[in-house]
Order: C-alpha cells, then structure tokens, then sequence
C-alpha cells in the first residue's frame, strides 16, 4: 500500500499575516525584514515578486527594484503564534506532523483520525479551516512521498492544491527541471547542465556510480528521487543536534579587536539559546562568511560539555586564529555547539530536507 504524505506551504506567509492585521498593506508589494545596510528580504508578499523582490534578497536591491516597496519589520512571536494554531488543525488528522519551518510541514495521513480514505480530501479539509480560522491560505501538494509531495505544494501556488499520483509519478518526474528537484540549487543545477543533465529523464539516465562522484553521497538522492523513491518517513520527533546562532555585520570587520568583541556577543547569544534549548554538546563550530561571500568553518571537540563563557570563547578565539581576515574582510560569523560525529545516511538526509539549497551557503 501506498503511503499517503501531505506538504502543506502557507503562501507568503509573514506578508501575508502582516497583511491580515494591517488593511492598509493589502495590495501593495511588501516585504517582511530589517530596513538595515544588511537586511534580508525575510518574504515578499505576491504583489512585490513581480518586481522581482523575493525572500533572501538583500532589502537595499529589493527597494531599487521597487521604489514603492513596503518593508515591515518581523515579528517573529506573532508568526509563532500563528503557526501553532496552524500545527493544532494538522494534529486534528495526524500526529505524525514534522514541521520543516513555521509555515510548512509534513503530515503521513496514511492511519488518520478521522478515517478519510483519500489524502486530496484531508488536504482539501486542512486548507479550508485554515482560511477559517486564521484568514490565511495554503498550498498543498499529495503524494506518496515526501519529495513529490513537496513538489505538488509548489505546482499551483498560490491557494494551490495538487495531487501526484504513483501512476503517474514517473512520468511527472521526467519531464521536471532538475531546477524543481528538492535539494538542488543554483551550483548544482549549473553542474549538472554541464553534464547534460536538464530533466528529471535525463537524470535518470546517468550511472548511480557516475552521480556519487560528481556529488558525493547526494547524488545516490538525487538517483533516488529521479526513480520516484523516496523512503523517508514523516518524523514527528527528532533529536536536536546542534545550537547555532550568527550575526552580520553592517560594515565589514578586519581588526583583531573587532573580531574578539564580535565573538564576545556571539558567545552570550549562544549560551543563552544553550540553556532555552536544553542543549549540550562537546564540539564548536565556527562559521564565517568573508566580505566575497566565500565561507569557511572550523571546529574543535573537547571532552567536556561546553556550558560557559569561560569554557567557549578561548576556543572561539582559537579557531578564529586559524582564519585569514586582515585581508579578507569578514561579513558574518557564526557560532554553534554541536555534538561530534560522523554525519550518518540518515542525518544527512534529514539536512537535506531542512535545506533546500544547500550547495548555495
């Protein structure tokens, strides 16, 4: 039997929920971010893209692009909100939910509560009494899978819901841009065009072998999915791996006494994100990202759990001697405590999911 897996995507969903509160927004093109040197389009609303402007754009093109673009600040407690009561209506037909973010999610309706038999009626259900009670629309894909059904969420956006069915999935697949796959961003897609790979039926052509060494372990997932496999189930739990936080600067930083006062206020919001999330782990991670966008990281493993300002930041002054920035002007730096060990099949894809372009960091 078939398994029966829902992707439900809220359109544009921090405009749209800026939108919602504030009458005076709809209709015009607006974007949720920081109007800083720096800031980054967080979502644009439908009536900003065809300038355009879409999320991770930086908000000083988004505003050259659109001069009558209306730039909101986030408010990240409200969209929580928002999304928990979204979550309640899936827990409704399922409790096997597994949030990819605050606006989408993964429900297996395979067993559901209610004993629907076809996953388009549950979707078909979800989108309506979301719209009833938060005035919001969503996006649903139905598949068999995960990978297809996070597909058909995007086919017919927005109010979008669309079903690809097992015997159709194959042909489906290979008529799709390798663009469309899950997974593949901009630098991969760039490669695999080189390698005369533009379609799904393409992709399917090329040796499992011959994949794995132009990409490395993904590309026995891209293998996977342009076959229709995807086995991976719907987590309704998982366990945290790491706790990170970063910070961009507003002007580049090259001195030695910027860096230790950057690292300095890393380190607290660290710790302090440490102890929310009851966090502990054994290595650190430095990430930094120079003025070029070029990205390093660097980590060390100790054999103690790192809980303390004491305990952190000599080690992260350790591994920011091993980075050249005097003259490489450094853009972001990040910090993160995770615990060592050989990234497994299953974590990796489970990374896969969480990042859908993650060949562009």
């Amino acid at each position: 039997m078939y398994r029966k897996i829902i992707h439900v995507d809220m359109d544009q969903f921090y405009a749209a929920v800026e939108q919602r509160d504030r009458p005076e927004l709809r209709g015009k093109p607006v974007v949720v971010g920081h109007d800083a040197p720096r800031g980054v389009v967080a979502t644009a609303s439908y009536e900003a893209r065809p300038y355009g402007v879409h999320s991770a754009l930086s908000i000083q093109t988004a505003k050259r692009l659109c001069p009558n673009l209306v730039i909101v600040p986030p408010d990240f407690q409200k969209y929580k909100a928002v999304s928990a009561q979204i979550r309640g209506i899936f827990h409704e037909y399922t409790d096997l939910v597994e949030p990819i973010s605050l606006d989408e999610a993964f429900l297996d309706v395979t067993e559901n509560k209610c004993g629907v038999v076809l996953g388009v009626d549950i979707a078909r259900e979800i989108k309506r009494l979301i719209f009833e009670k938060t005035g919001l629309t969503a996006s649903a894909g139905v598949s068999y899978c995960k990978f297809l059904a996070k597909i058909a969420s995007d086919y017919r956006k927005p109010d979008g819901l669309c079903v690809i069915h097992p015997d159709r999935a194959l042909d489906f697949i290979a008529d799709l841009n390798v663009e469309k796959f899950w997974g593949i961003g901009e630098k991969t897609a760039a490669k695999m065009h080189q390698m005369g790979i533009y379609t799904g039926a393409d992709l399917r052509e090329i040796p499992v072998a011959q994949l794995i060494a132009a990409f490395g372990k993904v590309g026995r997932v891209f293998h996977e999915f342009a076959n229709g496999r995807d086995e991976r189930p719907v987590i309704a739990e998982w366990e945290r791996k790491s706790v990170s936080c970063e910070r961009t600067f507003e002007t580049d930083i090259s001195s030695s006494s910027d860096m230790t006062i950057a690292l300095y206020h890393i380190v607290l919001e660290l710790l302090e994100r440490l102890e929310r999330a009851d966090f502990e782990g054994y290595t650190l991670t430095l990430k930094v990202k120079f003025h070029d966008f070029r990205q390093i990281t660097r980590s060390i493993t100790v054999n103690y759990i790192l809980r303390s300002k004491e305990e952190i930041l000599p080690l992260a002054k350790k591994l920011m001697k091993e980075v050249d920035y005097n003259e490489n002007p450094v853009r972001l730096l990040g910090l993160g405590v995770g615990n060592h060990r050989e990234e497994s099949d299953a974590d990796r894809l489970r990374r896969l999911q969480l990042e859908l372009d993650f060949d562009e960091s």
